[in-house]
């Protein structure tokens, strides 16, 4: 569908055309302030009032309204006050009035009430929310553009002034140019069945069906990512992205909703945010930081004051922001990957490393983020029971990293939000090496009748120092062989002539000890403050520009990484790769098949739990005998045909294959 042209040629009504409109019972207290743009047809306007300056493009031929039911074009039944309207629109049944907008070619506007923007509107852009603490002091100021790492720095980030005065800038100059007295509803936009629509802007090819009202806010919406709004949604002060469904009488109060999420089933947000591909039903969110992937299906759960990242909320989960008696001014971070059981509970603050598992009713604060991978069980006093590394061999967490990907919601060219999957990454390992440090000192420091021992606010069973060790060196271990493996067998692919060019780290890697996650993107700690500092100093003084360093540093992940590896792998195996020969690599490669097999077989160990006769209570109901299993097989299928398991066997058969290879291959590197 074409946009509402701005060179269109608009003319006055011809007398017989007045004469054709009056007599279809409409008018206007001036027709000379109605102008048309042709082939027009007037026999296509009925029963509608003009005031102010309306322009109306022409009107031949049909649209195609909901159920692909091909409607005329023309404005039947209404009231238009101050509007443009493009070529082959329909507008028909407008209960109050349509002032002030601009409508798009091709747009269907029908059965609705108020639809109007007032002078001086922002359409939801320059609204401060108050993500994670609710009682303030992260504002964020709502723009269009808004990303998740643009918001991860201006909410997280306040300990650095002159970058938050800055930030804060860049989002004001965005929401300054969204002002304006006219509102837009973008070309092939649908709009139907809505009660009230005040100062909302609506991108092309939106679908905005039944909702109940929509007031100061932004539809972005596109050909190639349309938004759909649907029945009984509320919303206030807000901006809802391109490829997004906000549906199911879902209310949204100061709240930012990123692309390709799904908002619905009496859902309600408050002062919150949503990035990309989030998932929010049933519950309620109030000033929670939802990072990429959030997801929250259940009507009991309550997220308050936390921030989240490829995240998944048990039923009945909950949080509490009044630890003590200054109001809900307290705050919590689950990071990347966590997920939270049924009921469970949790006192803030407290922070939670990532890819951990929260389970039962916590009453205490505490800090595991040098622990992921970990269970974190409540005990009848509700204190923090630490079981580091657990959640390292679990099929779920294998399962995660292979669907996020798969699971992105986006489309079109635009995507705002920088996204890095891998699981296993320098942030993750770094913290695993940091926590195993930790352990294996306060092992050595802990008496040995001594049975469990506080680390960060969290209890600890002493033996159990010595088992987390072991997980996480095995999780390391993996991790930076395969990466070691990875790297030799794509320098080769792309030709390399010796093992200096193929182990080398690019020039313009940054290499950090500390890597951090902002916003769902994992970078080392050193491009941060680059970025920041760059920032603080003007030299990124708007929003293109930061958009562009962001975009480098997601591009130069894949190098960044690699100088990290080289620098751990020396840290752990205490060899440097600058003396690496074919035959090291050749060990190497050795050591990857046994960790890569004993990682996987304990991952099918965990997957089998799901078959084994605990699971199959209830099945073969009214049956006898054998009908247990039968039925299990029927409905859940069995270990040896699941395709999940049947994946991982088969990277466990293919990898003495690509280790032969991989030797063969280092033969060209012989002296």
């Amino acid at each position: 569908m074409r946009k509402l042209s701005q060179t269109k040629t608009y003319r006055p009504l011809t007398v017989e055309e007045v004469n054709t409109l009056t007599g279809n019972g409409c008018s206007s207290a001036d027709w000379s302030s109605v102008q048309v743009a042709d082939p027009f047809l007037a026999v296509r306007v009925r029963e509608t009032h003009f005031s102010g300056q309306v322009r109306l493009g022409a009107n031949a031929g049909t649209v195609t309204g909901g159920g692909g039911v091909e409607k005329l074009c023309g404005v039947f039944h209404a009231y238009l006050h101050n509007c443009t309207i493009g070529d082959g629109v329909r507008i028909a049944n407008v209960g109050a009035h349509i002032a002030n907008y601009d409508v798009g070619d091709g747009a269907c506007i029908e059965d609705v009430g108020t639809i109007e923007t007032r002078p001086g509107a922002t359409f939801g852009n320059g609204v401060e929310i108050e993500p994670l603490n609710e009682g303030g002091g992260r504002e964020i100021v709502l723009f269009n553009r808004l990303d998740s790492q643009f918001a991860h720095l201006m909410c997280v980030h306040r300990y650095r002034p002159q970058l938050m005065e800055r930030l804060k800038a860049m989002a004001q100059a965005e929401a300054a140019r969204a002002r304006a007295d006219r509102g837009t509803i973008g070309a092939g936009a649908r709009i139907s069945h809505v009660r009230k629509m005040i100062d909302v802007q609506v991108g092309e090819h939106a679908v905005i069906d039944g909702a109940a009202a929509l007031v100061s806010g932004t539809v972005l919406s596109s050909a190639e990512a349309p938004t759909t709004i649907g029945s009984d949604v509320q919303a206030d002060h807000f901006i809802i992205a391109e490829g997004t469904q906000v549906t199911g009488g879902a209310i949204l109060s100061k709240s930012f909703v990123g692309q390709g999420c799904r908002i619905g089933k009496q859902f309600s947000s408050e002062g919150s945010m949503f990035f990309a591909n989030c998932e929010g039903f049933h519950g309620e969110a109030c000033s929670i930081f939802a990072g990429p992937y959030s997801v929250t299906h259940h009507k009991s759960t309550l997220l308050i004051a936390g921030l989240f990242s490829f995240y998944n909320a048990g039923s009945g989960t909950n949080q509490s922001n009044h630890l003590y008696k200054l109001g809900p001014v307290h705050e919590g971070k689950l990071e990347r990957g966590c997920k939270t059981g049924s009921f469970s509970y949790m006192m803030w603050p407290c922070r939670v490393g990532p890819f951990s598992v929260v389970l039962g009713k916590h009453m205490r604060t505490f800090d595991t983020a040098d622990f992921p991978f970990s269970y974190l069980e409540a005990t009848s006093e509700g204190r923090c029971l630490l079981t580091p590394g657990f959640n390292f061999t679990t099929v779920g967490t294998v399962r995660d990293g292979a669907k996020w990907p798969a699971r992105d919601r986006r489309q079109g060219s635009v995507r705002r939000d920088r996204i890095t999957f891998d699981v296993f990454s320098p942030l993750t390992v770094g913290r695993m090496m940091v926590g195993s440090e930790r352990m294996r000192q306060l092992h050595e420091k802990t008496p040995r009748h001594v049975e469990t021992v506080t680390i960060s606010g969290a209890d600890v069973k002493r033996v159990l120092l010595k088992t987390g060790q072991k997980f996480y060196r095995s999780a390391m271990h993996m991790y930076l062989l395969e990466k070691v493996v990875a790297r030799v067998e794509g320098a080769i692919a792309r030709g390399a002539a010796t093992l200096g060019e193929a182990l080398a780290v690019s020039p313009e890697a940054v290499l950090s000890e500390q890597w951090v996650d902002i916003g769902g993107h994992m970078m080392p700690r050193g491009r941060l403050d680059q970025l920041c500092h760059a920032v603080e100093e003007g030299r990124i003084a708007d929003l293109d520009a930061l958009n562009a360093a962001w975009d480098q540093i997601l591009a130069a992940y894949a190098d960044d990484e690699w100088a990290w590896v080289r620098w751990a792998y020396g840290r752990i195996f205490e060899k440097q790769l600058d003396d690496a020969t074919p035959e090291m690599l050749a060990e190497v490669a050795d050591q990857l098949s046994q960790a890569r097999v004993k990682f996987l077989n304990l991952v099918l160990l965990d997957a089998n739990k799901e078959f084994d006769a605990a699971v199959q209570v209830g099945f073969g109901h009214d049956g006898e005998g054998g009908d247990t299993a039968a039925d299990f097989a029927a409905v859940r299928g069995d270990y040896a045909s699941n395709k999940f398991v049947q994946q991982l066997q088969s990277e466990i058969a293919s990898l003495a294959d690509r280790v032969a290879r991989f030797k063969q291959s280092l033969t060209r590197f012989a002296a």
